[in-house]
């Protein structure tokens, strides 16, 4: 069964231009690339025997404000069959538009949905994008850098 490195190699095959940069820290592999081929890439990460991350674990967010773009999407995938995970990483603007991949991982419903609640990242495609933390009614985004800690 392939490792992490390895599985890296064969998407930067399959998606040459596609991939952005890759890595491992203390054996925790990522890859970056284009938000343009986020949901092909997702599917053949998924669907891909030499892959077969069946399991979207988290979906994340971080927010660089100095960077361009600002946002850098976080997803992290398991592979049951192989033991592995592997953090896919896709840079967009200040509030998206993210593709959503909850038709490819039902986990990303409620995962995107938290991130569009604590960071403002809308998910195209969508069934369900509203806030589910804070209330309706909420106009800040608390986990963006600019979010005031104090009101007073």
């Amino acid at each position: 069964m392939p490792d992490g490195q390895s599985v890296i190699e064969q998407l930067r095959k399959q998606f040459p231009e596609e991939v952005l940069g890759s890595g491992a820290y203390q054996d925790q592999h990522w890859v970056e690339v284009k938000l343009d081929r986020l949901r092909e890439i997702a599917l053949w990460l998924r669907d891909d025997e030499s892959a077969a991350f069946d399991f979207l674990v988290d979906v994340t967010a971080v927010h660089r404000p100095e960077a361009d773009p600002p946002m850098e999407m976080v997803y992290h995938l398991y592979s049951h069959v192989r033991n592995d995970m592997l953090r896919v990483k896709a840079a967009t603007g200040d509030t998206g538009p993210v593709p959503t991949l909850s038709e490819i991982w039902r986990s990303a419903s409620w995962n995107e949905r938290e991130t569009y609640d604590m960071f403002g990242i809308r998910f195209d495609g969508h069934p369900d994008l509203r806030r589910i933390l804070m209330p309706d009614d909420y106009t800040d985004f608390p986990l963006r850098k600019e979010f005031p800690l104090f009101r007073g």
